[in-house]
């Protein structure tokens, strides 16, 4: 890890000026950039997002010996993703993720990652994971699919819901709260459709169906499960109020605008694009996006509370953005 200077050399007032120069010249010709000089196109976005988690994704198994449900889980997701888009990922990437996630009868045995004791969610992070190789074709047996989908059948709690920090009425990008890992547990179910499991899917679906959604992250999930009539006017009314000027969504409707929040409802909103104003919101929060990442390819961080440092978040608040950039490319 580099060591911070804290002195002030002529090499650094002279780039500090460079950038400025840079950052006036681009104004003044109409192209928005990012505080390191790039633009904030969504195009470009995606692709400097896809080459952060090909950096990441592997780095953590290979420094730390373990499996992360942030980076072989979220990020992961991501970048199988970005290989069903035409991206050209090396398989050495996802070679180690791949067969750790066809693996679930491994999951209760990974050890050394800090604060891996929620293994309901690793459970969710990697089966979702799971079925994105799947879908992305690196893999093509369905068994790894139907264990996972046994496995979180028997982890659903009675009333039809996967219970993430049910204290906290809202998710982060590696915690997801209750409403995003009940609808990412139901597209494993789904998935891999099982005669045992089909009554765990129709619990979820009921759950998501009749839970009231009080702020975007919930209104988002209820609208991935497939809302429809009511449901869906009512859903898209409150992420409809909840945009802020900036293109993003916060929490709730009179929150500041967060990367994860923002690519959740993205995600939601890729399959409605036809609807009236759907493909002008989606426009704006891809806009968003690109103006938050950071110099490197990644995202701040989306915690709870807002501004904390964090790495799992910052690889899944990643993970996410480059997930729903992707998803509601033209």
């Amino acid at each position: 890890m580099p060591v911070a200077s804290t002195g002030y050399s002529f090499e650094m007032a002279f780039d500090l000026w460079t950038k400025r120069f840079f950052v006036l010249a681009s104004l003044a010709a109409g192209v928005c950039v990012t505080g390191g000089g790039q633009s904030t196109s969504p195009a470009g976005a995606e692709a400097r997002a896809v080459e952060f988690l090909m950096r990441e994704v592997p780095a953590w198994s290979r420094n730390n010996g373990c499996f992360s449900c942030h980076n072989n889980g979220d990020g992961a997701r991501a970048l199988y993703a970005a290989t069903r888009k035409g991206y050209s990922v090396p398989a050495r990437v996802l070679a180690e993720t791949t067969a750790w996630v066809g693996r679930p009868d491994r999951w209760d045995h990974n050890k050394g990652e800090p604060g891996f004791s929620d293994r309901r969610l690793a459970d969710v992070q990697f089966a979702a994971a799971l079925l994105a190789s799947f879908e992305a074709g690196h893999v093509n047996d369905r068994r790894p699919l139907r264990q996972a989908a046994r496995k979180l059948a028997a982890a659903q709690g009675a009333d039809g819901a996967w219970h993430i920090e049910s204290g906290n009425t809202l998710g982060s990008p590696a915690t997801y709260g209750t409403p995003l890992a009940t609808y990412l547990a139901l597209r494993v179910l789904r998935g891999a459709p099982l005669p045992e499991t089909q009554a765990a899917a129709r619990k979820a679906e009921h759950w998501l169906r009749q839970a009231a959604p009080t702020n975007a992250l919930a209104a988002a999930a209820a609208l991935l499960a497939s809302a429809d009539g009511a449901r869906l006017e009512e859903c898209l009314k409150l992420i409809r109020t909840a945009q802020t000027q900036d293109g993003g969504w916060g929490p709730y409707a009179d929150s500041p605008p967060e990367p994860f929040d923002t690519a959740v409802t993205l995600l939601a909103l890729a399959p409605l694009r036809r609807r009236p104003g759907v493909a002008d919101a989606i426009r704006r929060g891809r806009s968003f996006l690109a103006a938050q990442q950071s110099p490197d390819g990644g995202w701040p961080a989306t915690t709870r509370p807002p501004g904390g440092e964090s790495y799992a978040q910052r690889v899944s608040t990643t993970g996410w953005a480059a997930l729903a950039l992707l998803e509601t490319k033209d």
